[in-house]
C-alpha cells in the first residue's frame, strides 16, 4: 500500500464562534486523487486553509509527512511539497506570467534548472508560454486560474491542494484545467480537490468525501458517489453561509 501523505483526525476549526469545521477525518496517499465536494457554505475552503496552515485548529490534529501541521508555517509546508492553489488564483498581477513562474520555482527548489522546469509546465498549458511576457494581471480569468496551477506544479509538488479550480471558468477553460489536472493525476501527483462541480471532481478522483456543515456525511470510491442520488440531496439543504 502507498505511504500516507496527509493524515487528517479529528480536525475542528472556527472563525471566531462560527464552527466552520466539526471532527473531520481522512488520509491522502501517494499517487492518490481525492475530492471534496459540497455546497457553499459547507465548509470547503476552511478545510484546504486548515491543511494549508492558513486557518489554526481548534482540535484535532492533521500531519503533512509526518509532520504536526499545527508547529509548521505555510511557506514551510510548501518547501516541503505541499502546494495550495487558493480560491481566488492567488497570481502576482504586476509580474509577467514567466516571473510568476519563476518565483514559485524558487520556492521549492530543486536539481532541475528552471528552464526544464518551465518548459514542462508550458507543455501542460501551451497558452501560458503565448502569454509569457504579459502582465499576470492582463490575463483571462482562465489564464490567470492556469498560471495559478503552473505556479503549483512547477516544482513537483508532493501533494497538490486545489480550493475550486472551475469557480468563475467559461466551459471550454474548465475543460483545459481539468485536462491538465487528469494528466498530473496519470503522472502520479497527489491532489486533494474541493469543487463545487460534482462531474468534474467525482470524474478525476479515485476517492470522494462530502462535507456538509463542516462534516463528511458521505464517502467513497468516487466512481460509486458519482451514481449515489445522495450526493445532489445533499446540495438542497441549507449550508451556513459564514462557514464558507
Amino acid at each position: 500500500m502507498s505511504r500516507v501523505l496527509l493524515s487528517v483526525d479529528n480536525l475542528h476549526a472556527s472563525y471566531g464562534p462560527i464552527r466552520a469545521l466539526r471532527g473531520v477525518s481522512f488520509e491522502v496517499r501517494e499517487g492518490e486523487t481525492v475530492s471534496v465536494i459540497g455546497a457553499n457554505g459547507a465548509g470547503k475552503t476552511s478545510l484546504m486553509r486548515a491543511i494549508s496552515g492558513l486557518l489554526p485548529l481548534s482540535e484535532g490534529k492533521a500531519s503533512f509527512l509526518g509532520k504536526d501541521i499545527r508547529t509548521s508555517a505555510p511557506h514551510q509546508l510548501a518547501r516541503m511539497g505541499m502546494l495550495h492553489v487558493p480560491e481566488g488564483r492567488g497570481t502576482l498581477q504586476t509580474m509577467l506570467v514567466e516571473e510568476n513562474l519563476r518565483l514559485a520555482w524558487e520556492i521549492r527548489p530543486t536539481d532541475r534548472p528552471f528552464a526544464d522546469a518551465v518548459a514542462e509546465v508550458y507543455s501542460r498549458f501551451p497558452r501560458l508560454q503565448e502569454r509569457s511576457t504579459q502582465l499576470a494581471g492582463n490575463l483571462s480569468g482562465g489564464e490567470q486560474q492556469m498560471l495559478a496551477v503552473a505556479r503549483a506544479i512547477i516544482n513537483r509538488p508532493q501533494l497538490l491542494l486545489l480550493d475550486e479550480p472551475s469557480m468563475g471558468l467559461s466551459p471550454r477553460f474548465t475543460s483545459e484545467v481539468f485536462r491538465a489536472l487528469r494528466e498530473l493525476r496519470d503522472a502520479g501527483v497527489s491532489i486533494l480537490l474541493v469543487e463545487q462541480n460534482v462531474s468534474r471532481a467525482l470524474g478525476l478522483a479515485h476517492r470522494a468525501m462530502v462535507l456538509t456543515h463542516g462534516e463528511f456525511t458521505l464517502e467513497g470510491p468516487a466512481a460509486d458517489l458519482a451514481h449515489d442520488p445522495r450526493v445532489m440531496a445533499s446540495y438542497m439543504g441549507h449550508a451556513d453561509a459564514d462557514a464558507r
